[in-house]
């Protein structure tokens, strides 16, 4: 007889379980409490659904941030490449772009959602739109759920309702409740991949300010060590800073305490400090005449200059042949090491991902199934896994899936 599967979440990894597991000749029925499937993808990369990247899965493992090795045979199952085969064998047409992070042609997250949908429903899923009050468990095995104050029984639970990032789609911790009810251990979730509140904060100029082609480099002051450096993006907000490398830094900020984090930004990272002095010097030769201010204005973005002054403490208003070899170095110390000190991270609700959830330790990782209670299965982000970006999350989302579908 085929197996009664319930899955709790519509959102990558629900979906994916879904069609894995009609594919098995199940009897699925996948329970999703917002009216559309997808929520989350929907917003993801942008509008653009980065849903993967194209690695190999030693690579793939060393850009997971938690547990890492316990997704080694979710990856073996299901690689980035089956994700990428699978999208285009169901017509969705990809592209790899910088980074190998894979987006559809299109550029829309909402060609990925319908490809899901359309094949889980062809598989045979039953979409339901009712919220999941609670799990119904028994002598240590799953039997069913509670839904709107109706039971219904399962041979085979899914929980993948994601952790608590971006509640307004739906994350708001549900799974872990329900796994908590099964005797599980949940990791204090964190927040991942969020932007960060600085003590420092931008002049109303800087505010939304975008950084390009910028070295950072994210220190631990109190362990003398760095965490996390790379050249991309960082945007200047007005509680901090956003963007790519933060979102990637924040996810090795593991015991955060307002100043032990030190974010230093080389504005420069094509000239060393004997280049960028020269530069300096030439732009001074070529004005004399100018104040420090404008001096700065043609080698930073406008918006930036005000904050640089105050960060270097020379006078804005000097002329340019006043200036001393001081005044030099110490600009091209703030252009090479541009700094700020991190103060937080933002709410976990503006948060990509969770860290914490369920702890792996009691999942089985060959199948995804709880190791305490018999015929419960866990997919994506509800357990305590969270990776950098890149597509890396996403895909992670779809091998546990498939794992829990066919486990």
């Amino acid at each position: 007889m085929n197996k009664k599967v319930i899955i709790i979440g519509a959102g990558a990894a629900g979906t994916m379980a879904g069609i894995f597991s009609a594919g098995q000749g199940d009897r699925v029925y996948i329970y999703e409490k917002n009216p559309k499937i997808g929520r989350k993808l929907y917003i993801s990369g942008k509008g653009r659904c980065n849903l993967t990247n194209n690695c190999d899965i030693n690579t793939f493992i060393a850009n997971t941030v938690t547990n890492g090795r316990f997704l080694y045979s979710a990856l073996i199952r299901f690689s980035p490449q089956d994700t990428i085969s699978f999208f285009e064998s169901h017509g969705l047409h990809l592209k790899t772009e910088r980074g190998n992070r894979v987006f559809p042609v299109s550029d829309r997250s909402s060609d990925v959602i319908d490809t899901l949908f359309f094949t889980a429903k062809k598989s045979g899923c039953v979409f339901v739109n009712k919220n999941v009050d609670d799990i119904i468990t028994e002598n240590g095995s799953i039997k069913g759920i509670i839904a709107d104050g109706e039971a219904i029984e399962c041979d085979k639970l899914i929980v993948a309702c994601g952790g608590l990032s971006y509640p307004l789609t739906g994350s708001t911790g549900d799974g872990y409740r329900f796994a908590k009810k099964a005797g599980h251990t949940i990791v204090t979730p964190k927040p991942s991949l969020v932007p960060l509140e600085t003590i420092e904060k931008p002049d109303y100029s800087a505010r939304g300010l975008l950084l390009k082609n910028v070295s950072v480099t994210f220190t631990d002051t109190k362990k003398k060590k760095k965490l996390y450096s790379s050249l991309g993006e960082i945007q200047l907000m007005s509680y901090g800073v956003s963007g790519a490398l933060t979102l990637s830094a924040s996810s090795y900020m593991r015991e955060m305490e307002s100043g032990r984090y030190r974010i230093q930004i080389d504005l420069k990272p094509a000239l060393d400090r004997e280049k960028l002095d020269k530069r300096i010097l030439r732009e001074i030769s070529e004005n004399p005449r100018q104040d420090c201010r404008r001096l700065l204005r043609s080698m930073l973005p406008g918006e930036l200059v005000t904050d640089f002054i105050k960060a270097s403490g020379i006078d804005g208003d000097k002329p340019c042949c006043e200036m001393s070899r001081a005044d030099r170095i110490k600009i091209a110390e703030v252009m090479k090491s541009y700094t700020l000190t991190v103060k937080g991270f933002r709410p976990i609700e503006e948060a990509i991902v969770t860290s914490g959830g369920v702890s792996v330790r009691e999942i089985d990782p060959k199948t995804m199934q709880s190791k305490l209670c018999k015929g419960l299965y866990f997919a994506g982000e509800v357990m305590d896994i969270d990776c950098l970006t890149g597509g890396f999350n996403i895909q992670a989302a779809f091998s546990t899936a498939v794992l829990a579908a066919e486990g």
